[in-house]
């Protein structure tokens, strides 16, 4: 179980927060009340999607102090610290796209089928459109199609609408392009990209112990940014590592480690 660790502790994450907004919309629970656009957390701590106000800013319409305090805490958060971990420990979506990428291994499909190439930056034109669309049609344009919203409200609220856009990108992160969703299109995974650059939580590679077996680019949904393998001691800067941990979790060599857990693991060994 070792190299599934952070795996692990992803998918109890993931499944804690839709349980405890289940709690809170079917029994009343105030640790977690809303939906992942809005929330209240405790009764008393307001968290909003930032880009979702980023639309809804975009239409014209106004909106309430509590929304922009929670979109500035999310904001905050995962700008000073988390990076795009929204990506791979809470959004409900990532569950069912690394289902499709393991099954793509499994199946042995990029060896039998022909690679598609797609641009990574496809999401980042995708949040100029959703703001454009915004704009133009009065709604919030991602909002209203968002997979993420929508496998959210659908086990939350018990719904059974747009399920069939779910089923939709796990054929096609399966059968078309690798992580095609998350790693290309997805708006919000690149709104988190630009936003968590800077932040604390990140992945460095040791370049002394690394054995170049390349287990880390085989798991990693954004592999771009493991670019430094086989060649420098340094840590991943881009912003579109989501933070999973996958590559940790495979490396033998110790050669890929978090900074933060890192630091934590030297203080204790030096006490």
């Amino acid at each position: 179980m070792k190299n599934m660790k952070y795996l692990i502790l992803r998918r109890i994450t993931q499944i804690t927060l839709l349980f405890l907004y289940f709690a809170g919309n079917a029994w009343g629970w105030s640790i977690l009340q809303g939906d992942i656009s809005t929330s209240l957390l405790f009764n008393k701590i307001p968290l909003s999607d930032p880009f979702a106000l980023l639309q809804i800013l975009a239409t014209g319409a106004l909106v309430g102090a509590n929304v922009v305090v929670g979109a500035v805490i999310i904001t905050l958060f995962y700008g000073l610290i988390g990076g795009r971990a929204f990506c791979s420990w809470v959004c409900p979506v990532n569950m069912v796209t690394d289902l499709a990428t393991w099954l793509r291994r499994k199946l042995l499909i990029d060896k039998v089928e022909p690679k598609i190439w797609m641009s990574r930056n496809i999401r980042y034109y995708m949040i100029a459109l959703a703001l454009i669309v915004s704009a133009i049609s009065g709604l919030a344009a991602f909002e209203v199609v968002s997979p993420i919203s929508i496998l959210n409200r659908n086990i939350v609220f018990g719904l059974g609408s747009g399920l069939g856009l779910i089923g939709a990108i796990f054929i096609f992160d399966l059968f078309v392009v690798k992580n095609g969703w998350c790693g290309h299109i997805c708006p919000l995974g690149g709104f988190y990209s630009l936003i968590g650059k800077f932040s604390l939580f990140k992945v460095k590679h040791d370049h002394q112990k690394c054995t170049l077996c390349m287990r880390c680019k085989e798991v990693c949904p954004e592999s771009q940014v493991l670019k430094m393998i086989g060649k420098s001691s340094i840590t991943v800067n881009s912003g579109e590592c989501t933070n999973c941990g996958r590559c940790i979790d495979v490396c033998n060599d110790d050669a890929l480690f978090f900074t933060i857990s890192k630091y934590i693991k030297e203080n204790k060994e030096s006490k």
